[in-house]
């Protein structure tokens, strides 16, 4: 039997699609019932989860996080604390009582922090997480690993680049919906590096990393193997929304400038326009090889 968690999720959704369609019976954990799975109802920011709820289980799909909150993310930081780490750790010390094989965790290459001198970061490259979530990412990946280690239940750790696909949230649903809107500006051609991954490749990802022989605490990052400048990130927007692409752009000097505003503005400038590199090398060791690439999108794949 598999477990999953974040079933009706961005990524969660075609993952638990493509289980089933493998014929595997699936139990999925999830605030609401649903009729295509057998579900256990259980809210991860507020409810218990119950003790028997790994029984009969081979292999658990971890997913569920709490990301996304555009509120200031210190001021909730005990809501990403009770979702990334404490339901994550408690899923895995019941999952070592029923003898669960394996146990997959969707983390974040946030989790890793950014490379140095505008490098593409591998799994060895471990430094400050970035924010709030990469801090809570990581934390849940330290204590999964300690477990692991003590238990011999073969744990696995994905960290997926900026995931891309149809019903996207987050800044690159801003991005779309602002050139779609017209509000959003031409950005600087910086040359900067960032790396994404289809939602339908990191699915991919994580089924063959689970069809593997364990190696005990293994951390995978999944990337489309692209390097995309953030203003190339723009181009292809425009296409896909069938918008010209500006000839002109908003000189780098006056994102400079705003952002000696404030430390929040220029960390958002610094997002935008900055490096957040990534390499896949140690996943595609493993046989993956992305399908699709940011060229392949269309106006209803975002």
């Amino acid at each position: 039997m598999i477990f999953m968690t974040g079933s009706t999720g961005f990524v969660g959704k075609p993952l638990s699609a493509k289980l089933k369609e493998s014929g595997l019976e699936l139990k999925v954990l999830s605030r609401y019932l649903h009729n295509e799975y057998d579900t256990v109802v259980c809210d991860l920011q507020s409810d218990m989860i119950p003790d028997d709820v790994m029984k009969g289980v081979e292999t658990v799909y971890h997913l569920a996080a709490f990301s996304h909150d555009m509120r200031d993310a210190n001021k909730i930081k005990d809501q990403y604390q009770k979702v990334n780490v404490d339901a994550t750790v408690k899923l895995a010390q019941l999952a070592v009582i029923s003898n669960v094989k394996r146990f997959v965790f969707v983390s974040s290459v946030k989790a890793g922090g950014r490379s140095p001198l505008g490098l593409c970061a591998g799994e060895r490259d471990q430094n400050d997480p970035e924010g709030v979530y990469g801090e809570t990412k990581r934390e849940a990946e330290l204590a999964l690993l300690k477990i692991g280690k003590e238990s011999g239940m073969c744990i696995n750790i994905i960290r997926p680049s900026l995931v891309y696909g149809p019903n996207v949230k987050g800044n690159l649903q801003a991005m779309f919906s602002g050139i779609k809107r017209g509000w959003f500006p031409p950005l600087p051609e910086t040359n900067n590096k960032r790396s994404m991954i289809h939602v339908d490749d990191l699915v991919r990802a994580i089924l063959l990393i689970s069809s593997k022989d364990c190696v005990n605490g293994e951390i995978f990052i999944a990337t489309d193997g692209e390097h995309y400048s953030s203003r190339g990130i723009y181009n292809t927007m425009c296409h896909v929304l069938g918008k010209k692409v500006p000839r002109w752009s908003v000189p780098k000097f006056l994102f400079q400038t705003v952002s000696l505003i404030n430390l929040g503005i220029k960390y958002k400038i610094n997002k935008l326009l900055g490096d957040d590199c990534y390499s896949s090398a140690k996943l595609e060791a493993l046989g993956f090889t992305a399908q699709k690439t940011l060229k392949d999108l269309n106006e209803t794949s975002l």
